[in-house]
Order: C-alpha cells, then structure tokens, then sequence
C-alpha cells in the first residue's frame, strides 16, 4: 500500500472535510503498488488522517474515501451508495433522481443517476474506474435495476489518464430512450446521447417552481433542451410556450414530450442571442423569460468573459418582459460564484433600465446537495426577478 506523507500542516483541510490532497501538497511518497489503488494519508509527523485512492496522473493524488483506518472493499462500496440513496428516499425521491453525487457522498469520482427502472453511471476517475465491476454488483442489489448505462464520455477522464466510453453495463443491449415520470409529467430521456447522463435533473424542483410563475402568461424557454422547463409551463396553466434551442434533436424530444403529455408547445430553433436580439428588434413581449444556458466556464481564467455572456443574454431577456413579469435565469457554471451571479443580475438590470426585485434565489435539488468545504459543489444559481 502507498504512504502519502504530507507537508507540515496540509492535513488540516482534509480533517475539515476537504476531500482531495494534491501533488504539490504533498511531502514523500513510501511504497509501490498500482496507480488507482488504496492509499493511506498521513501529517508530516506520521499521524494518520485518512485513506483513498491514488493517481499519479492527476494534480489530485488522492481523492479521500475514508478518515477512518476501515478497509475499502465490497461491504465499503454497497454501505455508502445504500446510505447515499436512502438519504434520497427519505427526502421522497422516488422515480427519476441523482442517487450518488460522487464527492457529496463520499464516493469521489462517481456519479449514479436513476431514471425510472434503469441507472445512469458515470466513472470519472481511476480509482472509480477500476472498481467498476464492484460497484455495479453493489448497484444491481440495491436497486434491482432493468439495466445499467454508462456515461463516462467527458472529458475530465484524460486527466486521469482515461479515455471516454459510454454503453450498457447491465441488463444488455436494452433502448437507451426510456421514459420517466417528472413533476407528474411523462418525459422520455435519452441515456446514451442526452445531456449529462442523459437529463438535467438537477433543476427538477426549479422546474416545478415555475407553478407560482407562469399562470395565464406567454412564456419563451431559452436553451430548453428536452422542453423539462416548457412542459411544466404548459402544465401550469401557460397561456403559450416557445422552447428555444439551436439542437434539431432537442426540439424534436420537445415535441414528442409534449405529445406524450398532450400539450402543445411551440418550437423555435434558433441560436438564443441573435434571436432575442431579434425578438427586440420586433417589440416582442413574454410574461415569463427562462435562460438555462449551458456552462459559459469551465475554468477560473475564464469568468470574466463568461460574465460578459451572461450579462448579454440577462439584458436581451429582461428587455422582453412585460411588467409585472418575471425573469428566471440560471447558471451551472460551477467557477462563478453566487455573489458574482447577483452582481452579474444587478449590473443587467441597470443597463436594461427596468426596475426589478429579486423573488427567490434557488440552487440546485436536494438530490444534488453539495458538501460544504468543496467550493465548486454548489454550481447551480438560479434567480427569479418580477419586473415591476
């Protein structure tokens, strides 16, 4: 087994919670074995402090399973993701939920979602990675599912020297569109082409929430992907929807989301800046506004210019807002922080010259709870402005 010894006083965080140790964190390293296997984590002075796995690849050598001396095998694997999932159950997650959200619960690099009868997975680091057939035996007996799908084609794998995949890993060469109940809406999500690991579930109460928003009112959904946002518009007592994306395939799910609800939703491909541009040009009022764009970051050298994106599409939005309207806008661009998304909503607010007030600020579901000390765990902002 490795030794990970580190410098003097770099264990405090990880006491604290922190769950990664990086290479520039650490003093020496004693023994040999396998990059992605157990690892034990100790101060400069030799004391323990935790044990996880190990990559020499990544600039996080050690992502912390455990600060108990405990060993990581089978028992480890079934009792963290049953705890993971009964957290969820208990909170009345039942039908389509993430089940385990790797660092949040203590299974680092590993991501579970569940849709209906099948599971979603995704494997994101080594020591996740080369456990695989561990955890899905885990998986089967705790959710007895019809099939398992993987989605580990991102990027963040070749940091850890991996290369992407994505396919069933149980239950065979089942069809990857399954259907699922959401807010008592039917939705069909596509495991091997969605986004994510085929959906975003992580707006489902936001989505929900847009009951106390959307009444009587026409309602243009921007970046509407598989139409989640437009379908509880509809459901909602909408007086009319337009689901927004630059994807013919997304759009087409729009379609037939709505039909299996038996609503009517009009669609518009379009890329959303030009075509609010557009709208503008035109004097075309909306009485509810959703932006749910996808990350304008994806690292910290970026945000200036990620603001400057957002701030563009927040004062084209609320340009079209009737008053007594509502803004409902998101980020998941996990480098920019709560306070920069307010200063970025405050600052689009006077440069559109409406006057607004904040309604609520939401994050993301219960299923997605991040773990305090992880600062990008928290990733999703979502603010609601009636235009007064």
């Amino acid at each position: 087994m490795y030794r990970v010894i580190l410098k003097k006083n770099e264990e405090k965080k990880i006491l604290n919670g922190y769950p990664w140790v990086f290479a520039n964190e650490v003093s020496k390293i004693e023994g040999k074995d396998k990059q992605g296997s157990i690892a034990e984590v100790l101060s400069f002075d030799g004391r323990f402090i935790g044990i996880g796995y190990i990559n020499h690849y990544s600039k996080i050598i050690v992502r912390i399973l455990s600060l108990k001396e405990e060993e990581i095998d089978k028992n480890f694997f079934y009792n963290r993701i049953k705890a993971a999932n009964d957290y969820r159950l208990e909170l009345g997650y039942n039908d389509n939920y993430r089940a385990v959200f790797s660092e949040s619960d203590f299974l680092p690099g590993l991501i579970v979602d569940k849709y209906g009868d099948y599971l979603s997975c995704q494997f994101l680091t080594l020591g996740m990675d080369i456990r695989k057939d561990t955890i899905i035996n885990c998986l089967v007996k705790i959710f007895n599912p019809k099939g398992i799908y993987e989605r580990s084609d991102v990027a963040v794998r070749e940091k850890e020297g991996l290369s992407k995949v994505k396919g069933s890993l149980f239950g065979g060469n089942f069809c990857p569109v399954v259907e699922i109940e959401e807010n008592g809406l039917k939705m069909l999500v596509d495991l091997e082409n969605g986004q994510k690991t085929g959906y975003f579930l992580d707006q489902k109460e936001n989505r929900d929430n847009l009951k106390h928003y959307v009444k009587d009112k026409t309602v243009l959904d921007c970046f509407c992907n598989v139409g989640g946002f437009s379908l509880c518009a509809k459901k909602y007592g909408a007086k009319e929807v337009f689901a927004v994306d630059v994807s013919e395939t997304a759009l087409d799910y729009v379609k037939k989301n709505a039909e299996l609800n038996g609503f009517t939703v009009n669609t518009v491909k379009a890329d959303v800046f030009e075509l609010l541009r557009d709208y503008r040009r035109e004097n075309k009022k909306f009485g509810v506004v959703i932006l749910d764009p996808p990350a304008f970051t994806k690292s910290v050298d970026t945000v200036k210019e990620a603001v400057k994106g957002y701030k563009d599409i927040n004062i084209c939005g609320l340009k079209l807002i009737k008053k007594g309207g509502y803004l409902i806008t998101c980020s998941c661009s996990q480098h920019l922080s709560i306070t920069s998304f307010i200063n970025m909503i405050e600052e689009s607010v006077k440069e559109s010259k409406v006057k607004a007030k904040i309604v609520e600020l939401r994050t993301q579901g219960k299923d997605h709870a991040p773990l305090i000390g992880v600062d990008t765990g928290l990733y999703l902002k979502v603010a609601i402005l009636k235009i007064l």
